[in-house]
């Protein structure tokens, strides 16, 4: 008898999936065998034994909320493939083996109840093991039923099922419990049960899946109707809404991104559903179902993305617990370290915000420095005369540079332009937002006012370093036509201009300069942050796009830009060296009455329009770039957000992913196919002093012996 069943398993060796044992070995896998195994003390062989398999797939500092750690040892037997109470490299190599393919879940529990390891699974085996592992309290289950039958016959024609059989029998048997489980519980034959009935089938069949929320609340599914009882098709809707948790995700990821405030309702959920699916999927009852679970906290009718995470994130911890949790919690040098480490890491991540915005900066300035210096020298041009200026219009000045200076003149001063960006851009963010928050109250609505007040702070902080940086900057713009004009005209360098300035002379026309980057960031913050949160409907829950940013920023540097141009000319007057014949400015009112006296008001508006182009794709160079550096170069240990879809096809990166390849998450998915068929699966002694499944019960070793 004994070599017959060999040879059926050798001759059916070759049809089951990862029973060969693979040629070559990696060094994960050995890394991780070895990392927990222990040496035989009579053969010198390492070995896994229960408790090193269960160190193995599950770590002990991983979370096991709703499963607990001793349950895993249930996948030992899988592992151990002699029934010698040891796994060797080669077991494992076979176990990880499993775990890699896209339907381990359903393998793992097949291989479980194939006790004689032929390929598949006895009526008998599946039951006595039903059996051993359900609780004391579990809810009876009539394996009699025609549902039964339907997958295995009737009692006297059964047969055994087959990987493909018995993966979709064990998918359909959680219904079936359900249903079983409500027929029990509706003693009067009317169709409903009692709130408290309903959350003891729940809770014994699917409490793995379910958030403290859910399970807290499970009793309050009766309030969705008038009456105070729970139908059968609430039961169903529950149930048909749990299976869909990660569909449901996406619709809500989907609709939520589409909303202005980043709230839904149920309306919009319904809808979002039709388009995301090729059919109506969901019921009305089970998206009542689902917007009444979500809004027991914050019953408005407009639900967002945290509401609902109580609602689809099995893992989220109710209040009680989690308090629980943190108090057992060292309060001394663990928390002083963790106070320290965040110093460091928030430190880590400024330089790290300020190298990119450094970057970023130095790009939008170098891309737009063109229209920058055709400004300049549109702005400096003197005369009301036609006859006496040297350019019409931008498009001229454009083209007499390249003509006259080449395209590198285009480029005149390029290099202080990009060495002053980085502490500029900087230094006004920074103040911004930390002005905006001294200024914001504990509900996170700030007064204009307030906003106008911050964005001036930020932009007359960063005249410290601007203004020395735009003088030299002009200087050598101009220089060009300077040359041009005057032959024999000395080419100056940077250096040159910083030291024939001074440290006074390089804040010439610093009151200018506050003038113009004062009310310009005074203008241009407000904006933004309006644009960003009425227009495109940013909020905690919903992030805007690069081009919804783009276009924010190019909104907003617009009018910024051309009302502050007064201020730009003046300044740019005052900071240019006076060529022969030219009027020296003395100061900022002497030039504002000189400028409106020989060349009137438009000339305070000189340039007004280059402004605007080189103002409005600054700012969106920058972002722009500042977005793609984020993605290219992303900060060490930062969490990455959750993207949002815009389909089924896209739900990868949207739903939150796991580590597939992970021993541990294939093990915990394995484990809550094991728990849809009971919630005890593994905690069950079975055997004498055996502790879960340390040990194989004595029916199962004399089948294999």
């Amino acid at each position: 008898m004994s070599s017959k069943v060999t040879t059926v398993k050798e001759a059916v060796k070759g049809t089951l999936v990862g029973s060969q044992e693979p040629a070559q070995l990696s060094a994960q896998t050995r890394a991780r065998f070895t990392r927990h195994a222990v040496k035989d003390p009579e053969t010198g062989e390492l070995f896994l034994g229960p408790e090193q398999f269960v160190d193995a797939i599950a770590p002990p500092n991983e979370d096991y909320h709703k499963i607990k750690r001793e349950q895993y040892s249930i996948l030992f037997h899988v592992a151990d493939r002699t029934n010698k109470g040891k796994v060797n490299l080669a077991d494992w190599a076979y176990f990880e083996n499993i775990l890699k393919k896209p339907d381990a879940e359903y393998e793992i529990a097949f291989r479980l109840f194939d006790v004689d390891r032929l390929g598949t699974v006895k009526y008998d085996d599946f039951r006595r093991l039903y059996e051993l592992n359900k609780g004391p309290d579990s809810i009876p289950f009539d394996w009699n039923c025609e549902w039964v039958k339907l997958y295995i016959g009737s009692k006297t024609r059964r047969h055994d099922m087959n990987y493909h059989q018995f993966s979709q029998m064990l998918r359909g048997l959680q219904g079936e419990r359900v249903r079983q489980a409500f027929q029990r519980f509706d003693t009067d034959g009317d169709g409903f049960i009692e709130p408290e009935e309903f959350a003891t089938i729940i809770q014994q069949t699917s409490r793995h899946k379910l958030s403290d929320h859910l399970i807290e609340n499970l009793h309050t599914l009766c309030n969705i109707s008038q009456g105070s009882k729970v139908s059968y098709a609430n039961v169903r809707a529950f149930l048909n809404l749990l299976n869909e948790m990660d569909l449901v995700e996406l619709i809500v990821r989907n609709a939520c991104s589409k909303s202005k405030d980043g709230r839904i309702t149920r309306a919009e959920f319904l809808n979002q559903a039709s388009k995301t699916t090729r059919f109506a999927l969901f019921t009305p009852m089970e998206a009542d179902i689902l917007f009444h679970f979500a809004s027991l906290d914050e019953p408005s009718g407009r639900l967002s993305l945290r509401d609902f995470a109580k609602v689809l994130d099995a893992s989220w911890r109710g209040r009680a617990e989690a308090a629980a949790a943190a108090a057992e919690e060292p309060a001394a040098g663990p928390a002083e370290k963790t106070r320290g480490q965040n110093f460091v890491a928030q430190s880590l991540e400024s330089a790290y915000n300020f190298a990119l915005g450094s970057m970023a900066g130095a790009f939008g300035a170098f891309m737009v420095y063109p229209i920058d210096l055709v400004k300049t020298r549109m702005q400096n041009q003197r005369g009301a005369d036609p006859g006496q200026r040297l350019y019409n219009n931008s498009i001229d000045c454009f083209r007499k540079v390249v003509r006259n200076e080449g395209f590198r003149g285009l480029y005149s001063g390029v290099l202080p332009q990009l060495v002053g960006v980085a502490p500029e851009k900087a230094i006004k963010l920074t103040v911004n937002d930390l002005v905006r928050g001294w200024l914001t109250d504990k509900n996170g609505n700030i007064w204009w006012g307030s906003e106008l007040i911050a964005g001036g702070a930020a932009g007359g902080c960063q005249v410290v370093f601007t203004n020395p940086l735009e003088i030299v900057k002009i200087r050598l713009q101009v220089q060009g036509e300077v040359a041009k004009s005057v032959e024999g005209a000395p080419k100056r360098s940077a250096m040159w201009i910083v030291r024939n300035l001074g440290l006074v002379g390089l804040y010439k026309g610093a009151s200018a300069c506050l003038l113009r980057d004062v009310p310009f960031s005074a203008i241009y913050f407000p904006v933004y942050n309006h644009l960003k949160k009425d227009l495109f409907g940013e909020s905690s829950t919903k992030k805007l796009g690069v081009l919804q940013l783009l276009t924010a920023g190019a909104i907003a540097g617009m009018p910024a830009a051309y009302l502050t141009t007064p201020c730009d000319v003046i300044k740019t007057r005052l900071q240019v060296e006076a060529r022969k014949g030219d009027t020296a400015y003395t100061g900022l009112r002497h030039a504002a009455k000189t400028i409106w006296k020989e060349e009137g008001f438009r000339a305070f508006f000189k340039g007004g329009p280059a402004r605007i182009f080189r103002s409005s794709p600054q700012f969106g160079f920058t972002l722009a770039a500042y977005e793609l550096l984020q993605n290219i170069l992303p900060f060490p240990g930062k969490p990455s957000e959750p993207k949002v879809a815009a389909g089924v096809a896209e739900a990868v990166s949207t739903l939150k992913e796991r580590a597939v390849d992970s021993t541990f998450y294939r093990s915990r998915n394995a484990m809550k196919i094991l728990l849809d068929l009971d919630e005890n699966f593994g905690r069950t002694k079975l055997g004498p002093g055996a502790q879960g499944w340390k040990s194989m019960p004595a029916w199962m070793t004399a089948k294999t012996a």
